[in-house]
């Protein structure tokens, strides 16, 4: 019998293996139709945009609907898109705009995706298998978008633009069919679903969410440990929203590393190397490493990600790099998930959720518009090296703010660990 979890995990399967194709195939279509390079950046922008436009709403939309319906009409939306955007590559007309438009598109119903997404999780997990279920989240997060999707994006590319945009248009299909089956199977059963203290204190009853849109923001604002941690992620999010603008630049020919869209599709694909790895190690690193020495390595990593491309290093010192950051950035998201979800109470999730994105995340298009603008008139690498001076300046800014990190971090799993122990067995 498939899990009520088994369901969501098939839908973000579904739909990371989508993402991972549609991100990587969107600069790439730009790029052959004849876009500048400016024009090419700004796709990463148009994809990432909707975080800081839209997310606080798809947050209150989210506590306000159920997590499976909107996985099922977003993923749906995001197909229809696509299928736009092969019209505009099988007649030759447009493919810059619709290119742009799908970009924008695919960026709002991602807010409502990936919201729903971890406000599901919850719902669909007793509290101690959280750590384990957004785990296997991340790892398909790695495998689908990082391992598979960007070789297969290559692949498809250099058979026709056409191929990869109707494959991921099969994909979001798909990923909506399995958000339907969720709907279905948790209208006939329920779980314990994890709860936070406020919950259990409540008497373990999930009650409705109160209105306002803008709630999620002020609790995750006075929660000073979500508080940091969100202001951290957007610090570093402005480095990886010009790394994903810029480096399809650097790697594909005519670019410095002259690589051909296949093995541009590899080497983002070794990202996921580091991701599968870290997302299956994550638990047992928690019970030897602190969750804040876990953290403090994401900081080093996005320096990896960025640095050697600055310094023009060679293709294999690059690979490393991408590896190293797709670790980093792997237990990162896996760890901040779950602070999250123990320190939030169900009916406020999705909207702490995205109020967390529309910070961290949405510095994603600042850092992709200012390296749009920044490679219309500096070398390449010249970018990635103030890139890299960004990070380090990051990475030292954590160094700093280490203890103060870790007490809280050490308070709330203490609680948590003390939560799950009273619960009665089932």
């Amino acid at each position: 019998m498939v899990t009520l979890f088994g369901r969501l995990w098939a839908s973000a399967c579904s739909s990371n293996l989508g993402d991972g194709i549609t991100l990587t195939a969107l600069p790439l279509i730009a790029l052959a139709a004849g876009a500048s390079a400016g024009e090419v950046a700004l796709v990463t922008t148009a994809a990432t945009l909707a975080w800081p436009l839209c997310g606080l709403h798809a947050g209150w939309i989210v506590d306000r609907l159920s997590p499976q319906v909107l996985l099922t009409l977003a993923n749906g939306t995001r197909g229809i898109a696509l299928l736009g955007l092969t019209l505009a590559i099988a007649i030759d007309a447009f493919v810059v705009p619709a290119v742009m438009t799908t970009a924008l598109a695919y960026g709002v119903a991602e807010t409502l995706v990936d919201t729903s997404l971890i406000a599901g999780i919850p719902r669909t997990v007793t509290p101690g298998q959280l750590t384990g279920a957004n785990a296997k989240v991340e790892a398909t997060i790695s495998v689908a978008n990082e391992l598979a999707g960007p070789p297969l994006a290559g692949f498809l590319l250099g058979a026709a633009g056409l191929a990869a945009a109707a494959v991921g248009s099969g994909l979001y299909a798909l990923a909506a069919v399995a958000g339907l089956s969720l709907l279905l199977a948790m209208r006939q059963r329920s779980i314990p679903a994890a709860s936070s203290d406020s919950d259990a204190e409540a008497g373990g009853d999930e009650e409705p969410p109160p209105p306002g849109v803008r709630d999620g923001l002020r609790y995750l604002w006075a929660d000073r440990l979500q508080r940091e941690l969100t202001v951290l992620t957007a610090a570093m999010s402005l480095i990886w929203g010009a790394w994903t603008a810029t480096f399809v630049l650097y790697a594909v020919a005519p670019g410095p590393l002259g690589l051909d869209t296949v093995a541009y599709g590899w080497v983002l694909a070794a990202m996921a190397v580091g991701g599968i790895l870290a997302a299956s190690l994550v638990e047992r690193l928690q019970t030897r490493i602190s969750t804040t020495a876990l953290l403090f390595i994401d900081t080093v990593g996005t320096i990896g990600l960025v640095l050697p491309a600055g310094l023009g290093a060679p293709l294999p010192v690059i690979v490393a790099g991408v590896v190293f950051a797709g670790a980093g950035s792997t237990v990162w998201r896996v760890i901040v998930a779950v602070i999250r979800q123990q320190a939030t109470p169900l009916p406020l999730l999705g909207r702490v959720y995205s109020a967390s994105r529309v910070i961290s995340w949405g510095a994603l298009p600042l850092g992709s518009a200012l390296a749009a603008v920044a490679v219309e008139f500096l070398d390449i690498r010249t970018v990635f090296i103030i890139a890299s001076a960004a990070a380090s300046a990051i990475c030292v800014w954590f160094a700093f703010r280490l203890r103060s990190l870790h007490t809280r971090v050490s308070e709330l799993e203490a609680n948590t660990e003390t939560e799950i122990s009273i619960q009665p067995n089932s």
